[in-house]
């Protein structure tokens, strides 16, 4: 009775070690058996090079599985902050560029009179300094301070077009007004008011053309302003 004993625990020990060289062993075409540990978390965790870097392409599916190819056009892709579409352009949330702010513009007013005109012509320009690219388009408000009050001045009605100035450029407007010609003292021009369109912060700038509008009881020639562009018009 204990030699069969011992045979069989002999055989169990000799399957058992059989068993343990198939599992450890080639599966006959000389590779060896995947892990079944990493095979699910390539399937979870999708194929990282298939990830944001190709997020620009079209919504072409896998989007809404979990660890997909990140095909659609996310953050990562051509969306509005993927292609630094607003950095630095100016441009809006639907791609249009901005309007100048008072603030980011420079503004300066020359004697722009030429001799022999019937009429005083000053020429505002608009520097674009703010870094980027701003839209300006209109009539400027014009305000003229004098000794007897401020003078406001009216648009000629000249048709006033749309213009994109870059960091740096510069476009300009006229303001013509009547020359004193009476003899007399006139009113003098202590200042200029300017507002750039669309806008509520006036800038303050010296007068630079003559210094005296004519005394007048209204019927008179009034104070004008150009569109933007309008600069060596005459209004």
């Amino acid at each position: 009775m204990r030699v069969h004993k011992l045979t069989f625990a002999a055989l169990a020990v000799a399957a058992g070690l059989s068993l343990t060289a198939c599992q450890n062993g080639d599966d006959g075409t000389g590779k060896s058996a995947p892990s079944a540990g990493s095979h699910a978390s390539a399937q979870a965790g999708g194929s990282s090079s298939n990830g944001s870097d190709q997020g620009s392409g079209s919504d072409s599916g896998g989007s809404d599985q979990t660890g997909g190819t990140g095909t659609g056009k996310g953050s990562a892709g051509k969306g509005s902050a993927g292609n630094g579409s607003t950095a630095g352009t100016g441009t809006d949330a639907s791609g249009k560029v901005e309007r100048c702010h008072t603030d980011e513009l420079e503004v300066t007013a020359k004697d722009d009179t030429i001799d022999g005109d019937p009429s005083g012509n000053v020429a505002v320009e608009f520097k674009n300094g703010g870094g980027h690219d701003c839209s300006i388009s209109g009539y400027a408000g014009v305000d003229l301070k004098t000794n007897s009050g401020t003078v406001s001045a009216k648009r000629t009605g000249a048709s006033a077009g749309r213009s994109i100035l870059k960091n740096g450029q510069s476009i300009a407007f006229a303001v013509t007004y009547p020359l004193n010609k009476t003899g007399g003292s006139g009113v003098r021009i202590t200042g200029l008011l300017v507002t750039p369109p669309n806008e509520t912060k006036t800038v303050t700038l010296a007068w630079p053309g003559a210094a005296t509008l004519p005394v007048t009881d209204g019927s008179g020639e009034p104070v004008r302003v150009g569109p933007i562009g309008s600069a060596g018009q005459g209004g």
